[in-house]
């Protein structure tokens, strides 16, 4: 197959600036451990949020935003299950429990906004009994401002449109969860 000079550009552009994304908590393609899970609707599990290492985004990269999504959650929108924005672009790492108030660690200017759980912070994984397991998207983004205009209280939908609107990279890691 040839092609295109302009798709063979874009497609080395696209390439070039992928943020990598690690986790000792989380592999890709592999199972969340009870520690991740949700506390609650049925589930045991600790929700204590992974930690989450990225590599530095592309020139320009003002901040980071942190999103957990689960696009298989029976509501025909999905599941926000994470947000985190307005990271300076010199943090690159979010300690295991930053998201679930198990972490020391404090940046100063962060927003955690409210989940479909309906609070800020971290909500783990806890789909219906007897589903497939579901997926679980780690996605980190390189912003091209320094911080969104929205708080704790915004929703996935608003801080997702946000993110996106402002996006210069992502990466990402996607796990699953059944029960």
């Amino acid at each position: 197959m040839k092609l295109s000079p302009c798709l063979a550009i874009l497609l080395i552009t696209s390439s070039a600036f992928a943020l990598e994304v690690e986790s000792s908590a989380i592999k890709n393609g592999k199972l969340i451990a009870e520690e991740q899970v949700f506390d609650g609707f049925g589930c045991s599990g600790k929700n204590v949020s992974p930690d989450l290492t990225w590599s530095a985004g592309p020139k320009g990269t003002e901040s980071y935003a942190v999103t957990m999504y689960d696009p298989d959650a029976p509501t025909g929108s999905g599941w926000w299950h994470w947000l985190v924005f307005n990271i300076p672009a010199d943090v690159t790492r979010l300690e295991k429990g930053f998201g679930s108030g198990h972490s020391k660690q404090n940046i100063p200017g962060v927003v955690q906004s409210k989940t479909d759980f309906g609070k800020p912070g971290y909500g783990g994984p806890c789909p219906p009994p007897g589903n497939k397991p579901h997926h679980y998207v780690f996605t980190v983004y390189a912003l091209k401002t320094k911080t969104l205009q929205l708080d704790a209280d915004s929703s996935g939908a608003m801080v997702g449109f946000q993110v996106r609107h402002n996006k210069l990279d992502e990466g990402k890691i996607t796990a699953k969860y059944g029960r």
